[in-house]
């Protein structure tokens, strides 16, 4: 009885480590994202309505593409919420994206929220010069 359960244990194992080998680490993706680009001053807001795509680095940040500046956000409460297959609800009350609106999560799946989250302040990266 005891082989069985260490079988079954080592094959549960070895079905379970590729799949999260497959998945990069978040901070790994996030540096791999921003190759080339360097930090600027936190700003607390972004222009909404020029925001071109979004990108989620599962349970640490949001990278927001505002045209040739790409903003990275690290959630101020709720990161672990995030999951990259899940649709960014926010609802603001100006024309700008700012660290003080909260952003609803929904599966793109099933179509249930899945947490929410509190922005942080936005880290504008920019191309290196030269």
């Amino acid at each position: 009885m005891r082989a069985t359960l260490c079988l079954i244990g080592a094959m549960l194992m070895t079905t379970t480590l590729p799949a999260q080998a497959a998945r990069p680490d978040p901070e790994a993706r996030i540096a791999k994202a921003l190759e080339g680009r360097v930090a600027g001053k936190p700003v607390d807001c972004i222009p909404l309505r020029q925001i071109q795509s979004t990108e989620i680095f599962d349970r640490t940040a949001i990278l927001y593409k505002v045209g040739s500046t790409w903003y990275l956000n690290r959630p101020a409460s709720g990161a672990n919420f995030l999951d990259r297959n899940d649709i960014l609800l926010t609802d603001t009350h100006s024309s700008n994206l700012c660290s003080i609106d909260i952003v609803r999560l929904i599966d793109q799946t099933s179509r249930f929220p899945s947490g929410s989250l509190g922005l942080g302040k936005f880290v504008p990266y920019t191309k290196k010069k030269g």
